[in-house]
């Protein structure tokens, strides 16, 4: 795999990373987000903080005396707390399924460019939004070429949903890079930010603790948002790793492998053995 300046990433096991078992069948050097009382107090502090701003902006909508500039505000405010609501249950429904091994991969046959194209439109969409003005989204597709391969699109496209969306929560200003090449039956996907949230992201990817990591960085949306990350690739037989872009940007580059249909299931198998590299 090669960064976004051609020179090549190792994501195998170096000085100062860790390997973790498959997050699914993981105890003690993972912690369960279903143990973690920090975390639990903390998701019900955030739903009920995003319920009473649904419930309040809804009333005032009603109320005389406001603009419709400030009515159409006011629903701004609705939908994101909506939305905030929905990422949460989500994020953190969907780690409780894969921790609890009710989640299987899904492989089937993907042309790379048109999937991956049609997220990065989704992410263009969503930065055309009016709190996005001082952000710029640049996309890279470092393969040339259509390549058909094998791989779970679903648990992908979570993962990268994911990671973009840590871009966005810690970035104001300046831009989000997403891109992906492919090579030796693997997909390697990257997404960098200049925003200031590489010491939080670095802290949840790396933690066995989650409760220590939450005094340190008490962000219940990126720690749920991180911990269903990692048990995804790792549930792909993935590899993820973390680094800092510029003075606290992030960049995140993972790999996961992705058959070229026509390759036996024996090779299938073997890739699927990876395990998760921090």
């Amino acid at each position: 795999m090669f960064d976004t300046s051609g020179h090549p990433i190792n994501l195998g096991v170096t000085s100062g990373h860790k390997k973790l078992t498959d997050p699914a069948k993981a105890s003690g050097a993972d912690q369960s987000v279903m143990n973690c009382t920090a975390l639990l107090k903390g998701l019900s502090h955030e739903m009920r903080t995003h319920m009473n701003a649904v419930v309040a902006f809804s009333y005032i909508m009603n109320k005389d005396g406001y603009s419709e500039g400030e009515r159409g505000e006011f629903g701004t405010q609705v939908m994101n707390s909506c939305e905030q609501l929905i990422g949460l249950f989500d994020n953190f429904l969907d780690t409780a399924i894969i921790e609890a091994g009710n989640s299987k991969t899904e492989e089937r046959v993907i042309r790379t460019d048109v999937f991956l194209d049609d997220l990065f439109s989704e992410f263009r969409s969503i930065m055309r939004g009016e709190k996005y003005a001082d952000l710029m989204l640049v996309t890279e597709n470092q393969f040339s070429g259509s390549a058909e391969v094998m791989f779970d699109s679903y648990k992908i496209a979570r993962v990268m949903r994911n990671l973009f969306q840590n871009a966005l929560h810690n970035t104001k200003s300046g831009y989000i890079k997403v891109g992906y090449s492919l090579g030796s039956n693997r997909l390697n996907c990257y997404i960098l930010d200049s925003g200031q949230g590489y010491s939080a992201t670095k802290e949840f990817f790396q933690t066995d603790d989650l409760n220590s990591s939450l005094g340190k960085f008490p962000d219940i949306y990126q720690a749920i948002n991180v911990a269903l990350t990692r048990k995804l690739v790792g549930l792909l037989g993935g590899e993820i790793r973390v680094e800092c872009n510029g003075l606290k940007g992030t960049g995140i580059y993972f790999s996961i492998p992705a058959v070229i249909p026509g390759n036996n299931r024996v090779a299938m198998n073997k890739l699927s053995n990876n395990k998760i590299t921090i």
